[in-house]
């Protein structure tokens, strides 16, 4: 599974894009929604969870914690935008 990052979730991961395994090797749970994704993403990146609003998009729409991903979704986190 590919997630792009934008902005300030670039920086905090250090790169364009994550790539999470879609086969548990490791014994983790491997998400299936975007709030398991969420969960994931936060244990890994701690500072995640302090933006305000991020968001995240699966196939090119926002979508909301009940949804359901899989491996060949495209996913991005959009994180919380300033300007004027």
């Amino acid at each position: 599974m590919t997630i792009l990052l934008f902005g300030v979730t670039k920086d905090i991961v250090g790169s364009p894009s994550l790539s999470i395994p879609t086969t548990s090797a490791t014994g983790k749970k491997i998400p299936k929604t975007v709030e398991e994704l969420r969960s994931f993403l936060g244990n890994a990146y701690p500072e995640l969870e302090k933006l305000t609003s991020l968001a995240i998009a699966v196939n090119n729409n926002y979508a909301d914690n009940s949804q359901e991903i899989n491996s060949y979704d495209e996913i991005a986190l959009i994180p919380p935008v300033s300007g004027g």
